[in-house]
């Protein structure tokens, strides 16, 4: 098995890169979110690799970090999810956007991946809750900017992400928007809720 390559970027394909390592130019799938991080051609790059082996095809899939490949994994073990759904969700959403996505039952979010409808989606979130670690969800949920978001209580904090999903947000943007208000912590609801729409109205 293959853990990783290390070479010369020399092709940037559509959804895939050629890397050349000891004379030989590895083709590899790769995510939407890994091909905004790619450098110029000719560069210096590590890429973590997947093999999946079939009876009619051996692909590789390349990735930008071992967390990015182990949910990648944890994917393929999700009913349903082949390597190629597994790297549309990839592309569609960050590792900690999937996560926020899951631990807030985003269907929407997680809908926007290419061949996955509302169903399909709704069965992702729920088998990705037992799959994905729940303290790294938890870790991922308050990551950006936590620090400004104080020690607002939960209730509070869940009360006003339900009232921004009712008005037609996702439930991930309405958790980064709450999550990113400076001193929620001296915040009432109604005013983090003001507060949060503001943000929510300059992301937009």
């Amino acid at each position: 098995m293959i853990s990783y390559i290390k070479g010369s970027l020399e092709i940037i394909g559509d959804g895939f890169i050629v890397v050349e390592c000891g004379g030989i130019g590895y083709r590899m799938m790769i995510s939407g979110k890994f091909l905004e991080k790619l450098p110029g051609i000719h560069s210096d790059i590590k890429v973590y690799t997947y093999m999946a082996v079939r009876e009619d095809d051996i692909s590789l899939f390349g990735f930008y970090s071992t967390e990015e490949m182990d949910v990648f994994k944890i994917l393929l073990g999700v009913s349903g999810v082949g390597p190629k759904v597994a790297l549309s969700l990839l592309s569609a959403l960050t590792v900690n956007e999937l996560r926020l996505a899951v631990i807030s039952d985003d269907v929407k979010s997680i809908s926007k991946a290419n061949g996955i409808g509302a169903k399909g989606a709704s069965r992702i979130i729920l088998e990705l809750k037992d799959k994905l670690k729940m303290e790294d969800m938890l870790d991922a949920a308050y990551e950006e900017n936590v620090s400004t978001a104080g020690s607002v209580t939960m209730d509070i904090r869940n009360d006003v992400i339900t009232a921004l999903t009712a008005l037609g947000y996702t439930g991930m943007e309405a958790t980064k928007a709450v999550n990113k208000v400076k001193n929620a912590s001296d915040m009432d609801e109604e005013t983090l809720l003001k507060e949060a729409l503001k943000l929510l109205y300059t992301m937009m």
